[in-house]
């Protein structure tokens, strides 16, 4: 079994340990040779809940956990105690949950994993990454086009935002590799002023040394990307990487 640690940089988020937790579980039953189907009757479930545990899509009861390890023949009380130790910490709320009710289910995902992930790649078209947003920026665009919101409404998707950049401040911050088009320094989201001090934070980032900044010139043509996109990569061998 492969041990994680806990938060705050010590190992792999919420999200990511559900992950790793059901990919150990699907190799424990096909190790025994045992059907989704068989397993999930074996908890009162059925191989739809089983196949979702294996992905990491549900939360765990440590009654399901415990019953599953007992049919996939873990006896051992050492190896059983990390397994439901897992299944806790997995179902310890993120910081990002408190903000579930402005993100689709998604990107309430796609948080968890980025807390987690040891390389973030990003390409991005029009704006500036999250992750590298003055707070005037990300303030403009989430209003962007939103007169319906309230202040207090854009405030915390801004505050989401400027939570999610916490993590290229641990001290086993990701790698962080970012590639904008040039159109993107041009933009003028929030006049003038918000994009010289967009551009001047960019620039200050660029000094930390697990980031990479590039920008795409537009005389550059035929690349393969033709839309933003961000790719995911960890250390634990159970988690792929994510796009």
């Amino acid at each position: 079994m492969v041990e994680v640690g806990g938060d705050g940089g010590q190992g792999p988020g919420p999200t990511a340990r559900r992950i790793v937790l059901g990919s150990q579980l699907r190799r424990l039953r096909e190790k025994v040779e045992i059907t989704r189907a068989d397993a999930g009757y074996h908890i009162r479930g059925s191989e739809s809940k089983i196949s979702r545990m294996e992905l990491g899509r549900v939360g765990f009861k440590e009654r399901d956990v415990a019953d599953l390890l007992t049919l996939y023949g873990v006896h051992d009380q050492t190896e059983r105690t990390q397994f439901l130790d897992m299944v806790r910490q997995s179902n310890e709320p993120g910081w990002w949950h408190r903000y579930s009710d402005l993100m689709p289910s998604w990107f309430n995902d796609f948080v968890g994993l980025e807390e987690s992930a040891a390389r973030i790649q990003t390409y991005e078209l029009q704006f500036v990454p999250g992750l590298l947003q003055t707070e005037e920026y990300a303030r403009m665009l989430a209003s962007r086009g939103r007169p319906e919101l309230r202040e207090d409404e854009v405030e915390r998707r801004v505050a989401l935002r400027m939570s999610r950049q916490k993590v290229l401040q641990r001290l086993d911050a990701p790698k962080l590799w970012v590639v904008i088009d040039e159109s993107v320094l041009h933009r003028p989201i929030g006049g003038p002023r918000v994009l010289r001090e967009q551009i001047d934070h960019l620039l200050e980032m660029t000094r930390l040394p697990n980031i990479t900044l590039q920008v795409m010139p537009y005389p550059l043509s035929g690349y393969a990307a033709e839309g933003s996109f961000t790719m995911l990569r960890f250390t634990e061998a159970e988690l792929p990487d994510i796009v």
